[in-house]
């Protein structure tokens, strides 16, 4: 690609739907670390036991099931503001209420409330997921997906550097009060871009009845030939990266005793730009080595970045170390999610994207909700070092079925060869 053909795609970033887009996965990104990293350190500063830090790792089920009402969101339209902005301005409104609700109580002193309001949290920022990737589908113009995909991740990421790192180092300065209170008034970001966000240029009839809404996607999608194998891999490929991303934060604070607010500007600040490089790297490199071979390099450097921290582990406190295993494990892992998401964007049918992106999202978070409950008896049964070796051995089984399938995973690179009910980008119609 020459220079110009590079400036004239740059370009097209400056018009509203773009910069919509960018705000929308900032909104998006924002709730994640707040029920899940930042809420960890937070419950690991007061004492909170492990047993009940892993437990608590079960809030971001939402996320895993939240294509169970996907259906619903395409089927009914509020009253205000269409049917992708209107939902999108209810569910980041609950947002800023549960998230200020949640500031007025101790994690040590009310565990169950917090997990009540993180739980809701959870549900409502699931919720928001669902219709904003509907919304970015339907207001984008077709030659502005690719670019438009790339600002709604950088948006999401500065989100997670906002409610991840700045979120622990204003935790030591203004107390973790007033840091959720903050959060809950930065979602006004997205708020305002909801407002003043433009509506699809193409108007799109809604599903007319809820079973149309449910079955077409299913049906569609279960009718392919080795639909179940797909679905395995879509849960295994991430479990070891899963696995081991469940108690980072808590290792790095308790295992080899760093601060919180070198856990922040590390782990957090560091780590996220880290996972950015690596998307982006990431992207770049997969037009080159196609589907399978992107999904297994990637996926065998996510495998050996595990065994960084077990090195941390064994050596104990070290900053060399300790920047070396968080900038392998998050540009792995950049890498790693650019080629997991483009694989579950070939496998959606281009009649059925949201239902179907949302179903296979959902499932690809299976890892990361039901691996953390047992990580803490697993760290305090064997140890540290020996809990990370495991999150290694954990990834091996996702490899071994993606090497299995690789003729099924390497056809994706085919599309002109895919007919009729293939997955996304190969429907004739």
């Amino acid at each position: 690609m020459t220079t110009d053909n590079r400036l004239s795609q740059f370009n097209s970033l400056a018009n509203i739907r773009i910069g919509t887009i960018l705000m929308l996965g900032f909104s998006s990104g924002l709730p994640l670390a707040l029920t899940g990293g930042t809420l960890q350190a937070w419950m690991t500063v007061e004492g909170v036991d492990l047993k009940t830090i892993g437990i608590f790792t079960l809030v971001g089920v939402p996320y895993t099931f939240k294509f169970l009402w996907s259906p619903f969101l395409d089927r009914f339209v509020p009253p205000m503001l269409g049917r992708r902005r209107g939902w999108i301005l209810i569910f980041q409104l609950a947002l800023m209420a549960l998230i200020v609700t949640m500031s007025g109580f101790s994690p040590k002193s009310f565990p169950w409330v917090v997990a009540l309001l993180a739980v809701m949290i959870t549900t409502m920022s699931a919720s928001q997921d669902i219709v904003i990737d509907a919304y970015r589908t339907d207001v984008l113009r077709e030659r502005e997906r690719g670019l438009g995909a790339g600002v709604f991740v950088t948006g999401y990421r500065i989100a997670m550097l906002v409610s991840g790192a700045l979120a622990l180092i204003f935790s030591e300065i203004i107390g973790w009060r007033l840091t959720y209170l903050l959060m809950a008034g930065v979602m006004t970001l997205g708020v305002l871009a909801t407002l003043f966000g433009p509506e699809p240029e193409v108007k799109v009839v809604p599903p007319r009845t809820l079973a149309e809404a449910v079955g077409g996607p299913l049906k569609e999608f279960f009718s392919r030939p080795g639909a179940w194998a797909l679905l395995a891999l879509i849960v295994l490929y991430k479990i070891g990266d899963a696995f081991a991303g469940s108690l980072t934060t808590a290792f790095l604070i308790r295992g080899v005793e760093f601060s919180v607010g070198e856990v922040g500007a590390i782990n957090k600040g560091m780590g996220l730009i880290a996972t950015i490089v690596g998307a982006l790297f990431g992207g770049l490199i997969m037009s080159r080595l196609g589907m399978f071979r992107s999904l297994m390099a990637f996926g065998i450097l996510q495998a050996i970045s595990n065994l960084s921290f077990m090195i941390l582990a064994v050596v104990g406190k070290s900053y060399p170390m300790m920047v070396f295993a968080v900038a392998f494990e998050n540009l792995a892992g950049g890498m790693g999610t650019a080629s997991f998401v483009g694989f579950l964007m070939a496998l959606c049918n281009p009649k059925f994207t949201a239902t179907q992106f949302a179903l296979l999202s959902a499932l690809a978070a299976l890892g990361r909700v039901f691996v953390g409950p047992p990580s803490g008896f697993l760290v305090e049964i064997t140890g540290w070092a020996v809990f990370f070796f495991i999150t290694f051995l954990a990834a091996l089984p996702g490899l071994g079925l993606l090497w299995i399938m690789r003729e099924n995973v390497g056809g994706l690179d085919n599309k002109e060869e895919w007919g009729e009910g293939a997955p996304m980008g190969t429907n004739k119609n």
